[in-house]
């Protein structure tokens, strides 16, 4: 049941756990090396138990981006999947990826049932605010929501 993307050469699938060794450079790159490859691990190994699937862009056999995939049901939303710690290498930005990601995710989460993505952003990162308001999302105080 592997549901894959392909776009010229970037491919975007669903990581199975097996897969964190190679998804925690990527995380450290994002957060800019605020937690150790162990801490990583250990928290990596634990969110694939709790509802948490991990979004991998490929460029050929390389992993170039990751999204973490939230799955909950919630009162005001149904069942609705939060984007977490999207992330593309910055010399793969700027070429359309996220926009295809966010393609990806919302047909992929649509078709797992979901009726919502929600997702939070920093205050201060004012470009991946534009980006979601071009996805879609609304700022629901600085909690973005979109209907699927």
């Amino acid at each position: 049941s592997h549901f894959i993307f392909c776009i010229m050469d970037i491919q975007f699938q669903i990581l199975d756990k097996e897969a964190i060794p190679s998804i925690i450079p990527l995380i450290q790159e994002f957060t800019n090396d605020k937690f150790s490859n162990e801490v990583l691990r250990s928290r990596f190994e634990a969110m694939f138990t709790q509802h948490y699937e991990c979004l991998g862009v490929l460029s050929g056999e390389k992993l170039i981006g990751v999204c973490g995939l939230w799955f909950q049901t919630r009162h005001y939303a149904g069942m609705s999947c939060e984007p977490d710690h999207v992330f593309i290498q910055p010399q793969y930005q700027g070429q359309g990826l996220g926009d295809k990601m966010f393609e990806y995710i919302a047909s992929y989460c649509k078709a797992k049932g979901c009726e919502s993505l929600e997702l939070n952003t920093y205050v201060q990162n004012t470009a991946s605010h534009k980006f979601y308001y071009n996805q879609g999302f609304k700022i629901l105080g600085y909690h973005f929501f979109k209907d699927l």
